[in-house]
């Protein structure tokens, strides 16, 4: 393993020579990605400038609570989010809800 790095970082190295992308908010392997209560991760748009997370343009990535998956839901409700990619979250482990979504 090179020196200095994490398998956090290097996983994330591998990830991205592989084509995928980086977003605002949580990076793919977050501490919050395995946190206890964490029980879904939303990749979305900021759709509006009044969104209460992000900024109007940005793709974000967050990994999130019961409670705070429900306040995007009605986020997403108001139009100031659009939800693109949604996993359930088990002990850090991503469970896509279709295989296509982005990642």
């Amino acid at each position: 393993m090179p020196e200095g790095k994490t398998i956090g970082q290097l996983m994330e190295e591998m990830r991205q020579k592989a084509g995928a992308q980086n977003y605002h908010g949580h990076d793919y392997m977050d501490l919050e990605r395995f946190a206890e209560d964490t029980r879904h991760m939303i990749i979305f748009d900021v759709l509006t400038n009044d969104s209460p997370v992000g900024w109007k343009g940005e793709r974000t990535r967050l990994f999130l609570t019961e409670a705070g998956y429900q306040k995007s839901l009605e986020n997403q409700e108001k139009g100031h989010i659009k939800i693109l990619s949604h996993a359930k979250v088990r002990n850090g482990e991503l469970f896509y809800d279709h295989k296509e979504q982005i990642r």
